[in-house]
């Protein structure tokens, strides 16, 4: 298969480099606006299968032309960029992933596609990181296995091995997301109803091998579509996984208007926005640098199955990658969206149109497939009499 690598970040790298270690893949394109920057991570990763190419992913028909000429794309790009690239895909008749945004609901725009993507004879799936992404493709497996799924808790979280003050965090990813996730609020079903809570609420404890004692709450888009695909459930819950106290000096962050958006004052007669000057501030600050990260992940999903109830846990702890100094939270996303987009450029995968990870994804290949990878995912198994 020719796989298109869109964005050559760190994600995009880390799934052309698994890309280029995997059978049955034969051309991997890394193209970026930045011409320079993809020959450079070509160089890096020194494959003859590999190849770097410049885009303009805002050029439409620029984008169009160069997609045409694969069997599957990889979007690495911003979230801005996942429905055109889904809308080309489809008119060029190529197989598209991509690592979702809830934000604007850009991946609700990308599920809109459906029809079109199957009239085309394609599969696209949105979502493909660790949350939303892992979490999904673990949930459907877990609610294939009942006779009827009740109840999906999920627990995620990034952390440095190494914790250090002021708040033992240090970003993987854009600390913007971050603020974005703690400030909006989290949608849940509770007693079977939909509804939002607060983001930085409900605090439990939670422990892990290796690692505790840890603490969990709500922090916004964590559900991702699975409310949409299980509406029937008593309760389904997304936590993000931090080490304790780290909630509550965010939350008072978020009290006093340091996060958010919308709010601007006004300083020696210019307006300021608190949450651009906190995000200068901060970044240095929990920059994880060179320093060793992990990342956690509980899947419960419970329900009845032939007369007992029962809990399908699905467990991973994921390490950086020293040798290739790759974090372990861009082990875990890149080698998700890799693994999915193989399995549609192979046929492993064949229905088309456009399906959210949990409703298409196959989760017991998929976890051979991720540990085959280094990321281990343990499925353990609990029956109650009813």
């Amino acid at each position: 298969m020719k796989v298109a690598v869109l964005g050559s970040g760190l994600m995009g790298k880390e799934a052309a480099r698994d890309l280029v270690q995997s059978p049955g893949v034969k051309h991997v394109a890394l193209a970026d606006v930045d011409y320079q920057k993809a020959k450079d991570v070509c160089r890096q990763l020194n494959s003859p299968i590999l190849g770097a190419a410049q885009l303009d992913a805002t050029n439409e028909k620029e984008l169009g032309n160069f997609i045409k000429n694969y069997d599957v794309v990889i979007n690495a790009l911003f979230y801005s960029f996942n429905e055109i690239v889904a809308k080309k895909a489809i008119e060029a008749g190529v197989h598209s992933v991509d690592l979702g945004g809830h934000i604007g609901h850009m991946t609700d725009k990308v599920l809109k596609l459906k029809e079109d993507a199957k009239a085309a004879g394609v599969t696209l799936i949105p979502d493909l990181g660790v949350a939303p992404g892992m979490i999904n493709i673990l949930s459907g497996y877990g609610v294939s296995k009942l006779n009827q799924a009740k109840s999906i808790k999920l627990y995620v979280g990034g952390i440095p091995v190494q914790p250090e003050p002021p708040f033992e965090y240090n970003h993987v990813f854009s600390m913007e997301g971050v603020f974005d996730h703690y400030t909006d609020p989290a949608l849940i079903i509770r007693n079977g109803m939909k509804q939002e809570i607060p983001s930085l609420s409900e605090i439990e404890r939670i422990n892990f091998e290796k690692f505790g004692p840890l603490e969990a709450f709500h922090t916004a888009g964590g559900t991702s579509t699975l409310s949409y695909s299980y509406p029937y459930l008593d309760t389904l819950e997304y936590k993000t996984i931090r080490y304790p106290g780290h909630a509550e000096k965010f939350k008072l962050l978020v009290d006093l208007n340091l996060t958010r958006n919308d709010y601007f004052v006004e300083v020696k007669g210019a307006k300021v926005s608190p949450r651009e000057v906190f995000l200068k501030v901060l970044d240095p600050i929990v920059d994880l640098k060179d320093k060793d990260d992990a990342v956690l992940l509980r899947v419960l999903v419970s329900g009845e199955k032939d007369g007992h109830s029962t809990t399908y846990t699905y467990e991973m702890a994921t390490f950086k990658d020293r040798k290739n100094n790759v974090t372990a939270m861009a082990r875990a996303t890149a080698n998700s969206i890799s693994v999915v987009a193989q399995m549609l450029g192979n046929g492993t995968i064949d229905k088309r149109g456009v399906y959210p990870p949990e409703q298409i994804v196959p989760g017991n290949i998929y976890i051979e497939e991720m540990a085959k990878r280094g990321v281990n995912i343990k499925e353990t198994k609990q029956l109650k009499e009813i």
